[in-house]
């Protein structure tokens, strides 16, 4: 069982910067996929980014590449998400998702077993 807690969501301005935190409870989850999803009210939940944290490559979607940054800190048990340059359609509760090996990084949701219980970041124009 893998406990994940999302934290960082906040209500910022347009084109500020924010970043996300989801620390897992297990002591290592060194070969885990992990990902960031996002669901803005009225709308269905949307990969943002994933990767495998064996390898050190991300996958991103079209709407946040070159403005959101994935990264993680094994030490910490942390996956982090930078977002820069924020933008109102940005708005939407985040989720923090992780799947044990053997896994490939994808944005589907279903692939995906264990989640937090998000966090929220609001965006004002």
């Amino acid at each position: 069982q893998v406990e994940l807690v999302e934290s960082g969501g906040d209500s910022v301005q347009a084109g500020g910067s924010l970043r996300l935190s989801c620390t897992a409870s297990r002591h290592s989850y060194n070969g885990y996929c992990m990902g960031w999803f996002r669901q803005a009210p009225g709308k269905e939940r949307e990969g943002v980014a994933t990767r495998y944290t064996g390898e050190s490559t991300s996958y991103y979607d079209d709407s946040v590449k070159g403005r959101f940054t994935l990264d993680h800190d094994h030490g910490k048990n942390t996956l982090y998400l930078q977002k820069n340059n924020i933008l109102p359609e940005d708005t939407a509760m985040y989720y923090c998702a992780a799947e044990p090996p053997p896994c490939r990084p994808t944005m589907t949701e279903t692939k995906y077993t264990f989640w937090g219980q998000g966090t929220q970041v609001t965006v004002s124009s």
